[in-house]
C-alpha cells in the first residue's frame, strides 16, 4: 500500500509539473514500500540516490518555466530547493558512512516536505500563471 496517493488537489496547473511531482511520489512510496517488506534499511541508499538526482531534475525544470515566466518568488523557490538537496544530500552521505536512519522518518519528513512544498509554495506559481493569463506555459 503507497504512503501517498496523488490526487488533483495537489495539482499546480502546470501538467508538466504535476508529472514530475507523481514521479516524486512514486520514489516516497519505494521507499515506504521497502521499509513495509523490511528491507527499508537495505535500499534506503539507492532510493535517496534516485530521489536527489530526480529532485535536481525537476527543480532545475521548474526554475527554467519560473524564470520564463519571471515568477517573482523564483529566488525563495531556488533557496527552499537547495535546502532540500542539501538536506537529502547530506542524508546520502551518512547512509554511506554507515549511520544508521529511522526509515519511517524519512519517509515522513521526505512526504510532508513535498506535500507542504507542493501546496504552500508551488501553488502559488500555478496561481501566478493563472492570474498572468500564461495558458501556453509547460
Amino acid at each position: 500500500m503507497a504512503m501517498f496517493q496523488w490526487t488533483d488537489v495537489m495539482s499546480v496547473g502546470v501538467a508538466s509539473m504535476d508529472h514530475q511531482h507523481k514521479q516524486l511520489f512514486q520514489l516516497i512510496n519505494q521507499l515506504y514500500e521497502a521499509m513495509q517488506a523490511g528491507k527499508g534499511d537495505q535500499l534506503i541508499q539507492d532510493i535517496l540516490m534516485k530521489l536527489s538526482g530526480y529532485t535536481r531534475t525537476h527543480f532545475a525544470a521548474e526554475e527554467e518555466i519560473l524564470r520564463k515566466i519571471r515568477y517573482p518568488g523564483l529566488n525563495s523557490q531556488i533557496a527552499l530547493h537547495k535546502a532540500f538537496v542539501d538536506k537529502v544530500g547530506q542524508m546520502i552521505r551518512d547512509v554511506k558512512g554507515g549511520k544508521k536512519i529511522a526509515t519511517v522518518s524519512l519517509a515522513t519528513f521526505l512526504k510532508d516536505w513535498l506535500v507542504t512544498h507542493i501546496q504552500k509554495e508551488d501553488r502559488q506559481y500555478g496561481l501566478y500563471i493563472q492570474h498572468q493569463n500564461l495558458a501556453g506555459c509547460p
